[in-house]
Protein backbone atom coordinates (compact mmCIF):
# COMPACT_ATOMS: atom_id res chain seq x y z
CA UNK A 1 0.00 0.00 0.00
CA UNK A 2 2.87 2.01 1.02
CA UNK A 3 4.18 1.57 -2.76
CA UNK A 4 0.83 2.56 -3.99
CA UNK A 5 1.21 6.02 -2.00
CA UNK A 6 4.74 6.85 -3.65
CA UNK A 7 3.44 5.75 -7.26
CA UNK A 8 0.52 8.22 -6.61
CA UNK A 9 2.81 10.63 -5.67
CA UNK A 10 5.17 10.17 -8.78
CA UNK A 11 2.51 10.09 -10.70
CA UNK A 12 1.55 13.57 -9.28
CA UNK A 13 4.60 15.13 -9.84
CA UNK A 14 5.16 13.36 -13.43
CA UNK A 15 1.82 15.68 -14.01
CA UNK A 16 3.40 18.36 -13.13
CA UNK A 17 6.38 18.00 -15.28
CA UNK A 18 3.88 17.09 -17.92
CA UNK A 19 2.20 20.52 -17.42
CA UNK A 20 5.04 22.65 -17.69
CA UNK A 21 6.49 20.70 -21.13
CA UNK A 22 2.93 21.10 -22.51
CA UNK A 23 2.99 24.55 -21.42
CA UNK A 24 6.58 25.24 -23.00
CA UNK A 25 5.50 23.71 -26.17
CA UNK A 26 2.39 26.03 -27.05
CA UNK A 27 4.16 28.87 -25.78
CA UNK A 28 6.61 28.14 -28.20
CA UNK A 29 4.09 27.57 -31.23
CA UNK A 30 2.47 30.82 -30.26
CA UNK A 31 5.31 32.17 -30.63
CA UNK A 32 6.03 30.51 -34.08
CA UNK A 33 2.63 32.17 -35.01
CA UNK A 34 3.63 35.87 -33.76
CA UNK A 35 7.05 34.99 -35.43
CA UNK A 36 5.33 34.49 -39.01
CA UNK A 37 2.97 37.59 -38.44
CA UNK A 38 -0.26 35.71 -38.65
CA UNK A 39 -1.54 37.97 -35.78
CA UNK A 40 -3.05 40.21 -38.60
CA UNK A 41 -4.85 37.35 -40.09
CA UNK A 42 -5.59 35.75 -37.07
CA UNK A 43 -7.73 38.51 -35.27
CA UNK A 44 -9.46 39.16 -39.18
CA UNK A 45 -10.61 35.33 -38.94
CA UNK A 46 -11.73 36.05 -35.15
CA UNK A 47 -13.99 38.80 -36.58
CA UNK A 48 -15.12 36.68 -39.61
CA UNK A 49 -16.50 33.38 -37.08
CA UNK A 50 -17.49 36.03 -34.33
CA UNK A 51 -20.05 37.88 -36.85
CA UNK A 52 -20.80 34.18 -38.39
CA UNK A 53 -21.62 33.19 -34.92
CA UNK A 54 -23.72 36.00 -34.01
CA UNK A 55 -25.84 35.88 -37.78
CA UNK A 56 -26.10 31.91 -36.79
CA UNK A 57 -27.30 32.88 -33.41
CA UNK A 58 -29.77 35.46 -34.24
CA UNK A 59 -31.83 33.42 -37.28
CA UNK A 60 -31.74 30.25 -35.08
CA UNK A 61 -33.82 32.15 -32.31
CA UNK A 62 -36.97 31.05 -33.49
CA UNK A 63 -36.41 27.51 -33.66
CA UNK A 64 -34.32 27.42 -30.28
CA UNK A 65 -36.86 28.97 -28.38
CA UNK A 66 -39.48 26.29 -28.90
CA UNK A 67 -36.74 23.99 -28.31
CA UNK A 68 -34.52 24.67 -25.19
CA UNK A 69 -33.08 21.38 -24.57
CA UNK A 70 -31.58 21.46 -27.71
CA UNK A 71 -28.09 20.18 -26.84
CA UNK A 72 -26.55 21.92 -30.04
CA UNK A 73 -27.73 25.85 -29.36
CA UNK A 74 -24.65 28.67 -29.61
CA UNK A 75 -25.54 31.62 -27.26
CA UNK A 76 -23.55 34.39 -27.08
CA UNK A 77 -24.76 35.46 -23.65
CA UNK A 78 -22.53 33.14 -21.73
CA UNK A 79 -25.36 30.74 -20.67
CA UNK A 80 -24.35 27.65 -22.81
CA UNK A 81 -21.00 28.59 -24.94
CA UNK A 82 -20.24 32.37 -25.85
CA UNK A 83 -18.93 33.70 -28.75
CA UNK A 84 -15.43 34.25 -27.52
CA UNK A 85 -15.48 30.33 -26.91
CA UNK A 86 -16.29 29.58 -30.21
CA UNK A 87 -13.58 32.32 -31.65
CA UNK A 88 -10.94 30.93 -29.15
CA UNK A 89 -11.71 27.47 -30.16
CA UNK A 90 -11.60 28.41 -34.40
CA UNK A 91 -8.02 30.24 -33.31
CA UNK A 92 -6.44 27.31 -31.65
CA UNK A 93 -8.07 25.13 -34.37
CA UNK A 94 -6.68 26.86 -37.43
CA UNK A 95 -3.75 28.99 -36.30
CA UNK A 96 -2.06 25.23 -34.59
CA UNK A 97 -3.89 22.62 -35.22
CA UNK A 98 -3.91 22.46 -38.75
CA UNK A 99 -0.83 24.31 -39.37
CA UNK A 100 1.07 21.62 -37.35
CA UNK A 101 -1.09 18.95 -37.96
CA UNK A 102 -1.95 16.66 -41.36
CA UNK A 103 -5.70 16.85 -41.67
CA UNK A 104 -5.97 13.32 -41.84
CA UNK A 105 -4.32 12.32 -38.63
CA UNK A 106 -7.20 14.53 -36.68
CA UNK A 107 -10.25 12.86 -35.51
CA UNK A 108 -12.30 16.06 -35.18
CA UNK A 109 -15.30 13.91 -33.77
CA UNK A 110 -12.74 12.59 -30.68
CA UNK A 111 -12.19 15.93 -30.48
CA UNK A 112 -15.84 16.98 -29.79
CA UNK A 113 -16.37 14.05 -27.75
CA UNK A 114 -13.56 14.91 -25.47
CA UNK A 115 -14.79 18.55 -25.03
CA UNK A 116 -18.50 17.10 -24.28
CA UNK A 117 -16.26 15.17 -21.29
CA UNK A 118 -14.34 18.48 -20.11
CA UNK A 119 -17.56 20.50 -19.30
CA UNK A 120 -19.09 17.27 -17.62
CA UNK A 121 -15.38 16.99 -16.12
CA UNK A 122 -15.20 20.64 -15.22
CA UNK A 123 -18.21 20.31 -12.66
CA UNK A 124 -16.13 18.66 -9.99
CA UNK A 125 -18.63 15.86 -9.32
CA UNK A 126 -16.84 12.75 -9.37
CA UNK A 127 -19.52 11.09 -10.33
CA UNK A 128 -21.11 12.89 -13.62
CA UNK A 129 -20.24 11.94 -16.25
CA UNK A 130 -20.40 12.37 -20.59
CA UNK A 131 -21.04 8.88 -22.29
CA UNK A 132 -20.71 8.77 -26.08
CA UNK A 133 -23.71 6.84 -28.22
CA UNK A 134 -21.79 3.24 -27.69
CA UNK A 135 -20.56 4.04 -24.20
CA UNK A 136 -24.13 4.70 -23.24
CA UNK A 137 -25.63 1.60 -24.78
CA UNK A 138 -23.17 -0.76 -22.82
CA UNK A 139 -23.80 1.05 -19.88
CA UNK A 140 -27.83 0.05 -19.71
CA UNK A 141 -26.70 -3.03 -21.10
CA UNK A 142 -24.60 -3.85 -17.94
CA UNK A 143 -27.82 -2.16 -15.99
CA UNK A 144 -29.91 -5.32 -17.24
CA UNK A 145 -27.12 -7.74 -15.83
CA UNK A 146 -25.08 -8.83 -18.71
CA UNK A 147 -22.00 -7.07 -20.59
CA UNK A 148 -18.65 -8.17 -21.73
CA UNK A 149 -15.39 -8.03 -19.87
CA UNK A 150 -13.73 -9.61 -16.80
CA UNK A 151 -17.00 -10.51 -14.41
CA UNK A 152 -15.69 -8.62 -11.00
CA UNK A 153 -17.28 -6.03 -9.45
CA UNK A 154 -15.39 -2.68 -8.88
CA UNK A 155 -15.39 0.39 -6.92
CA UNK A 156 -12.98 3.14 -6.32
CA UNK A 157 -10.33 2.76 -3.41
CA UNK A 158 -10.60 5.97 -1.59
CA UNK A 159 -7.36 5.31 0.04
CA UNK A 160 -5.32 4.70 -3.00
CA UNK A 161 -7.24 6.48 -5.69
CA UNK A 162 -7.22 3.42 -7.94
CA UNK A 163 -10.26 1.09 -8.98
CA UNK A 164 -10.73 -2.28 -6.64
CA UNK A 165 -12.31 -5.65 -7.39
CA UNK A 166 -14.26 -6.14 -4.46
CA UNK A 167 -16.07 -9.08 -5.59
CA UNK A 168 -15.20 -11.86 -8.69
CA UNK A 169 -17.90 -13.78 -10.28
CA UNK A 170 -17.63 -17.79 -10.23
CA UNK A 171 -16.45 -19.31 -13.41
CA UNK A 172 -15.56 -15.67 -14.69
CA UNK A 173 -12.64 -14.76 -16.76
CA UNK A 174 -11.24 -12.98 -14.05
CA UNK A 175 -11.51 -16.15 -11.80
CA UNK A 176 -9.93 -18.03 -14.66
CA UNK A 177 -7.56 -15.32 -15.19
CA UNK A 178 -6.28 -15.57 -11.20
CA UNK A 179 -7.46 -12.35 -9.90
CA UNK A 180 -8.44 -11.76 -6.77
CA UNK A 181 -11.11 -9.92 -4.84
CA UNK A 182 -9.55 -6.45 -2.94
CA UNK A 183 -6.88 -6.52 -5.88
CA UNK A 184 -6.03 -2.98 -6.79
CA UNK A 185 -6.02 -2.16 -10.87
CA UNK A 186 -2.92 -0.01 -11.11
CA UNK A 187 -2.68 0.01 -14.77
CA UNK A 188 -4.74 -1.56 -17.90
CA UNK A 189 -2.30 -2.03 -20.89
CA UNK A 190 0.29 -0.63 -19.54
CA UNK A 191 -1.75 2.66 -18.85
CA UNK A 192 -1.90 3.78 -15.26
CA UNK A 193 -5.17 4.41 -14.14
CA UNK A 194 -4.15 7.15 -11.52
CA UNK A 195 -6.60 10.25 -11.65
CA UNK A 196 -9.07 8.01 -13.79
CA UNK A 197 -12.95 7.82 -12.64
CA UNK A 198 -14.01 4.91 -11.95
CA UNK A 199 -16.38 4.61 -15.22
CA UNK A 200 -13.57 5.49 -17.42
CA UNK A 201 -11.44 2.96 -15.60
CA UNK A 202 -13.77 0.26 -16.40
CA UNK A 203 -14.57 1.09 -19.99
CA UNK A 204 -10.73 0.28 -20.21
CA UNK A 205 -11.17 -2.78 -18.54
CA UNK A 206 -14.19 -3.86 -20.67
CA UNK A 207 -14.41 -5.29 -24.37
CA UNK A 208 -15.45 -7.22 -27.05
CA UNK A 209 -15.72 -10.98 -26.50
CA UNK A 210 -12.50 -13.18 -26.77
CA UNK A 211 -9.92 -10.07 -26.90
CA UNK A 212 -7.08 -9.62 -24.17
CA UNK A 213 -6.84 -7.04 -21.67
CA UNK A 214 -3.57 -7.00 -19.35
CA UNK A 215 -4.31 -5.80 -15.75
CA UNK A 216 -0.97 -4.76 -13.86
CA UNK A 217 -2.06 -5.58 -9.97
CA UNK A 218 -1.54 -4.52 -6.53
CA UNK A 219 -2.31 -7.69 -4.21
CA UNK A 220 -1.74 -7.13 -0.27
CA UNK A 221 1.21 -9.22 0.50
CA UNK A 222 2.72 -9.46 -2.66
CA UNK A 223 6.22 -8.67 -2.92
CA UNK A 224 5.75 -6.56 -6.38
CA UNK A 225 3.36 -5.32 -9.04
CA UNK A 226 1.20 -8.67 -10.92
CA UNK A 227 0.70 -8.63 -14.41
CA UNK A 228 -2.39 -11.27 -15.07
CA UNK A 229 -3.39 -11.11 -18.79
CA UNK A 230 -7.99 -12.00 -18.84
CA UNK A 231 -9.52 -12.91 -22.04
CA UNK A 232 -12.81 -11.19 -22.03
CA UNK A 233 -16.20 -12.56 -22.18
CA UNK A 234 -19.65 -12.07 -21.83
CA UNK A 235 -20.83 -11.90 -18.38
CA UNK A 236 -24.21 -12.12 -16.35
CA UNK A 237 -24.04 -10.97 -13.45
CA UNK A 238 -24.99 -13.37 -10.59
CA UNK A 239 -26.25 -10.62 -8.53
CA UNK A 240 -28.09 -12.68 -5.84
CA UNK A 241 -26.33 -15.81 -4.46
CA UNK A 242 -27.98 -17.67 -1.25
CA UNK A 243 -27.99 -21.47 1.08
CA UNK A 244 -29.58 -22.53 3.85
CA UNK A 245 -27.37 -22.66 7.12
CA UNK A 246 -27.46 -24.54 10.33
CA UNK A 247 -30.30 -23.84 12.68
CA UNK A 248 -32.59 -22.73 9.73
CA UNK A 249 -30.31 -19.19 9.39
CA UNK A 250 -30.65 -18.34 5.98
CA UNK A 251 -28.51 -16.43 4.45
CA UNK A 252 -28.96 -14.26 1.19
CA UNK A 253 -26.32 -12.02 -0.61
CA UNK A 254 -26.48 -9.08 -3.21
CA UNK A 255 -23.62 -7.91 -5.20
CA UNK A 256 -25.71 -5.70 -7.11
CA UNK A 257 -28.92 -4.11 -7.66
CA UNK A 258 -29.89 -4.46 -11.28
CA UNK A 259 -32.89 -5.07 -13.25
CA UNK A 260 -32.40 -9.05 -12.67
CA UNK A 261 -32.16 -8.26 -9.13
CA UNK A 262 -35.66 -8.55 -7.82
CA UNK A 263 -36.45 -11.64 -9.91
CA UNK A 264 -33.48 -13.13 -8.47
CA UNK A 265 -34.06 -11.95 -4.79
CA UNK A 266 -37.73 -12.91 -5.16
CA UNK A 267 -37.07 -16.71 -5.88
CA UNK A 268 -34.24 -16.88 -3.33
CA UNK A 269 -35.99 -15.52 -0.50
CA UNK A 270 -39.12 -17.57 -1.16
CA UNK A 271 -36.69 -20.71 -1.54
CA UNK A 272 -35.45 -20.12 1.91
CA UNK A 273 -38.42 -19.53 3.64
CA UNK A 274 -39.69 -23.25 1.83
CA UNK A 275 -36.79 -24.35 3.73
CA UNK A 276 -37.96 -23.35 6.87
CA UNK A 277 -36.03 -20.06 7.61
CA UNK A 278 -35.89 -19.00 11.23
CA UNK A 279 -33.56 -16.51 10.79
CA UNK A 280 -31.91 -14.26 8.02
CA UNK A 281 -28.43 -12.89 6.86
CA UNK A 282 -28.28 -10.08 4.44
CA UNK A 283 -24.78 -10.03 3.14
CA UNK A 284 -24.13 -6.25 1.31
CA UNK A 285 -21.16 -6.48 2.09
CA UNK A 286 -19.26 -5.15 -1.39
CA UNK A 287 -22.18 -3.87 -2.60
CA UNK A 288 -21.43 -1.12 -4.42
CA UNK A 289 -25.58 -0.17 -5.07
CA UNK A 290 -27.21 0.36 -8.56
CA UNK A 291 -30.82 0.69 -9.80
CA UNK A 292 -33.60 2.24 -7.37
CA UNK A 293 -36.67 0.59 -8.67
CA UNK A 294 -34.72 -2.36 -7.71
CA UNK A 295 -34.14 -1.48 -4.24
CA UNK A 296 -37.93 -0.27 -3.85
CA UNK A 297 -38.91 -3.40 -5.32
CA UNK A 298 -37.06 -5.33 -2.65
CA UNK A 299 -37.63 -3.31 -0.08
CA UNK A 300 -41.11 -3.99 -0.60
CA UNK A 301 -40.68 -7.74 0.15
CA UNK A 302 -39.35 -6.44 3.83
CA UNK A 303 -40.41 -3.32 5.15
CA UNK A 304 -43.42 -1.80 7.09
CA UNK A 305 -46.26 0.32 5.31
CA UNK A 306 -44.39 3.79 5.32
CA UNK A 307 -41.38 5.73 3.64
CA UNK A 308 -38.45 3.70 2.50
CA UNK A 309 -36.88 6.60 1.23
CA UNK A 310 -37.19 10.00 0.21
CA UNK A 311 -35.07 12.54 -1.96
CA UNK A 312 -34.25 15.95 -1.78
CA UNK A 313 -33.18 18.14 -4.96
CA UNK A 314 -31.24 21.91 -4.57
CA UNK A 315 -34.52 23.80 -4.66
CA UNK A 316 -35.66 21.54 -1.73
CA UNK A 317 -37.92 19.94 -3.70
CA UNK A 318 -38.74 16.09 -1.90
CA UNK A 319 -39.92 12.92 -3.04
CA UNK A 320 -40.86 10.02 -1.13
CA UNK A 321 -40.59 6.58 -2.07
CA UNK A 322 -43.38 4.58 0.32
CA UNK A 323 -43.78 1.18 1.14
CA UNK A 324 -47.56 -0.48 1.27
CA UNK A 325 -46.39 -2.45 4.09
CA UNK A 326 -47.81 -5.95 3.12
CA UNK A 327 -45.16 -8.34 3.50
CA UNK A 328 -42.76 -7.35 6.74
CA UNK A 329 -40.19 -9.77 7.31
CA UNK A 330 -40.67 -11.32 11.11
CA UNK A 331 -37.64 -13.12 11.82
CA UNK A 332 -34.57 -11.94 13.14
CA UNK A 333 -32.64 -10.51 10.64
CA UNK A 334 -28.49 -9.25 10.21
CA UNK A 335 -27.78 -7.47 7.51
CA UNK A 336 -23.39 -7.40 6.84
CA UNK A 337 -21.59 -4.49 5.70
CA UNK A 338 -18.59 -3.17 5.05
CA UNK A 339 -16.50 0.58 3.06
CA UNK A 340 -17.85 -1.15 0.15
CA UNK A 341 -21.63 -0.74 0.82
CA UNK A 342 -22.48 2.25 -0.92
CA UNK A 343 -25.34 4.10 -2.50
CA UNK A 344 -28.25 2.10 -3.08
CA UNK A 345 -27.30 -0.56 -0.37
CA UNK A 346 -27.02 2.21 1.87
CA UNK A 347 -30.72 2.58 1.25
CA UNK A 348 -31.73 -0.25 1.84
CA UNK A 349 -29.78 -1.34 5.24
CA UNK A 350 -30.57 2.37 6.60
CA UNK A 351 -34.86 1.52 5.85
CA UNK A 352 -34.38 -2.27 7.80
CA UNK A 353 -32.46 -0.60 10.62
CA UNK A 354 -34.24 2.80 11.06
CA UNK A 355 -37.49 0.41 11.33
CA UNK A 356 -35.57 -2.12 13.94
CA UNK A 357 -36.03 -5.00 11.88
CA UNK A 358 -32.17 -5.41 11.36
CA UNK A 359 -29.21 -5.46 13.38
CA UNK A 360 -25.96 -4.36 11.10
CA UNK A 361 -23.03 -6.19 11.89
CA UNK A 362 -19.05 -4.91 10.37
CA UNK A 363 -17.79 -2.10 9.07
CA UNK A 364 -18.74 1.36 8.78
CA UNK A 365 -20.38 2.10 5.25
CA UNK A 366 -19.31 4.26 2.39
CA UNK A 367 -21.32 7.10 2.25
CA UNK A 368 -23.09 7.72 -1.26
CA UNK A 369 -26.24 9.16 -0.37
CA UNK A 370 -26.63 11.03 -3.68
CA UNK A 371 -28.78 9.99 -6.92
CA UNK A 372 -27.12 10.70 -10.18
CA UNK A 373 -30.04 11.12 -12.99
CA UNK A 374 -29.36 9.75 -16.72
CA UNK A 375 -29.66 12.26 -19.73
CA UNK A 376 -30.00 10.96 -23.00
CA UNK A 377 -29.29 13.43 -25.75
CA UNK A 378 -31.05 12.95 -29.29
CA UNK A 379 -27.56 12.02 -31.02
CA UNK A 380 -27.78 9.19 -28.81
CA UNK A 381 -24.72 9.97 -26.14
CA UNK A 382 -25.87 11.12 -22.67
CA UNK A 383 -24.62 12.79 -19.63
CA UNK A 384 -24.95 11.54 -15.83
CA UNK A 385 -25.21 14.47 -13.13
CA UNK A 386 -26.10 14.31 -9.23
CA UNK A 387 -29.33 15.84 -8.82
CA UNK A 388 -30.13 14.61 -5.67
CA UNK A 389 -29.53 13.47 -1.86
CA UNK A 390 -31.60 10.79 -0.53
CA UNK A 391 -32.42 10.46 3.33
CA UNK A 392 -33.42 7.24 5.31
CA UNK A 393 -37.11 7.30 6.88
CA UNK A 394 -35.69 8.96 9.70
CA UNK A 395 -34.14 11.56 7.85
CA UNK A 396 -30.57 10.92 8.19
CA UNK A 397 -28.63 11.74 5.31
CA UNK A 398 -25.73 9.54 5.11
CA UNK A 399 -23.25 11.23 2.38
CA UNK A 400 -19.95 11.07 3.60
CA UNK A 401 -20.81 9.78 6.85
CA UNK A 402 -22.18 6.28 6.10
CA UNK A 403 -23.98 3.86 8.24
CA UNK A 404 -22.25 2.55 11.56
CA UNK A 405 -22.87 -0.83 12.60
CA UNK A 406 -24.26 -1.89 15.37
CA UNK A 407 -21.69 -4.49 16.10
CA UNK A 408 -18.10 -3.42 14.75
CA UNK A 409 -16.32 -5.88 13.49
CA UNK A 410 -13.63 -6.12 10.86
CA UNK A 411 -13.16 -8.51 8.49
CA UNK A 412 -10.21 -11.22 8.59
CA UNK A 413 -8.86 -11.13 5.10
CA UNK A 414 -5.62 -13.38 6.45
CA UNK A 415 -8.32 -15.59 8.42
CA UNK A 416 -10.01 -16.48 5.02
CA UNK A 417 -7.01 -16.60 2.72
CA UNK A 418 -5.40 -19.45 4.61
CA UNK A 419 -8.54 -21.02 6.56
CA UNK A 420 -11.72 -19.74 3.88
CA UNK A 421 -13.01 -18.71 7.34
CA UNK A 422 -15.63 -15.73 7.25
CA UNK A 423 -15.36 -14.29 10.76
CA UNK A 424 -18.08 -11.91 10.28
CA UNK A 425 -20.57 -14.29 8.83
CA UNK A 426 -19.63 -16.81 11.29
CA UNK A 427 -20.55 -14.23 14.04
CA UNK A 428 -23.72 -13.26 12.35
CA UNK A 429 -24.41 -16.83 12.73
CA UNK A 430 -23.97 -17.43 15.98
CA UNK A 431 -25.33 -14.27 17.24
CA UNK A 432 -28.87 -15.48 15.70
CA UNK A 433 -28.38 -18.63 17.19
CA UNK A 434 -28.41 -16.85 19.92
CA UNK A 435 -31.61 -14.65 19.29
CA UNK A 436 -33.24 -18.10 18.21
CA UNK A 437 -32.75 -19.44 21.89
Amino acid sequence: MEELTREKKRSFWGGILAGVFVTGTLLTILFIVLLEKETKLAEQRISEVATSVQGAASSSQSSTSSNTSKETSVKTDGSLISSDFVDKANLIYDNVVKKFYFEEDIDTSKMYENMYKAIIDSLGDKYAEYYTAEELDEMFMSSEGIYYGIGSYVMMDEETGYPILTKIFKDSPAARAGLLDNDIIYAVNGESLFGYKLDDAVALIRGPENTTVNLTVYREGAPDYIEVTVTRGKVESPTVEYEMKEDGIGYLQITEFDEVTTDQFTKAYSSLYEQGMKAMILDLRSNGGGNLDTVLNIGEQMLPKGIITYTEDKQGKRDEYKCRGKNVISIPLVVLTNEYTASASELLTGALHDYGLATVIGTNTYGKGIVQTIYPLSDGSGIKITTSRYYTPNGVCIHGEGIAPDIELEYDSELYATEKIDNQLVYAIDFLKEKLK
